[in-house]
């Protein structure tokens, strides 16, 4: 039975992604932290860890792409999911009845809105969305409400107050499948991967690489920049791109390894939008 690391606890989005994506009996190894995943994973704890990389609303996660290369960690899958903010609490109570909601602030963020509408409730940022459901059920604790997934209510024996409250309901987050041995996924499998360079600093040499991608017929999905802590004004570029061929991608990426210092190869696996 493999043992998968995620950010958060039973109810979190990383534990719907662990089940959506390995759909078979696996042990979860629960970190409050994205740095305890990581350790879980180098020091033998966990086969495999879950990730969040980005969001259609906030972005990217900038420190968890300073993680993943710091740690010579690779990414052998992806798997993308529409996220649903639920404010539940303990049974027989409505919203008249909170006086204060805590969750993640990227939650509390992303359903500002609804609670414009009810100026009555506190809000209050915590590290973890299924971590304060599961605190309400434990301590009883009336008046409280948290955001999370309706998964957590279901877990914890919460009722859900209001579903969606999210402000734009098109909203998804990108998670990464990440081990600490390049993993040996086919070439028939492999049509995205994810990419690490550096650039000398003079005019053009961005430009030229992304006409090298273009040239061959790779798509550029995303690109993020990240300083460079020990060389001032210098940027390591992380890139993702997918492609219908992967002679096309073998192509680009000798050239790139030529053109490029502290090329680095992140992983190669199957697009998880298909």
């Amino acid at each position: 039975m493999k043992r998968i690391a995620i950010q958060g606890i039973e109810g979190s989005n990383h534990h719907i992604v662990a089940e959506k994506f390995y759909q078979e009996d696996i042990t979860l190894e629960k970190c409050l932290s994205f740095d305890a995943l990581v350790e879980s994973l180098t020091n033998k704890n966990s086969d495999q860890a879950i990730m969040a990389i980005e969001n259609t609303i906030a972005g990217s996660i900038i420190p968890n792409y300073a993680l993943i290369d710091k740690y010579q960690l690779y990414i052998s899958g992806e798997y993308y999911l529409p996220i649903h903010h639920h404010l539940m609490a303990l049974p027989g109570q409505g919203i008249e009845h909170i006086t204060e909601v805590c969750s993640h602030p990227m939650a509390l963020l992303q359903c500002k809105d609804f609670f414009k509408k009810h100026r009555h409730i506190k809000l209050i940022e915590d590290v973890d969305t299924s971590a304060i459901a599961k605190r309400i059920a434990e301590k009883q604790l009336t008046g409280v409400a948290a955001i999370a997934p309706k998964m957590a209510a279901d877990i914890f024996n919460l009722e859900v107050i209001e579903d969606e409250i999210q402000t734009i309901k098109n909203n998804a987050t990108r998670f990464v499948i990440l081990q600490t041995s390049n993993p040996e996924n086919g070439k028939d499998q492999i049509n995205k991967a994810s990419l690490k360079f550096e650039l000398d600093h003079k005019r053009g040499s961005l430009a030229t690489v992304l006409n090298v991608m273009s040239d061959c017929k790779l798509n550029l999905t995303k690109i993020q920049s990240l300083p460079k802590i020990e060389t001032p004004w210098k940027y390591a570029f992380f890139v993702d791109v997918t492609f219908n061929t992967y002679e096309d991608y073998e192509k680009a990426k000798s050239i790139i390894q030529i053109m490029a210092t502290d090329f680095k190869i992140l992983g190669e696996y199957k697009n998880g939008r298909l």
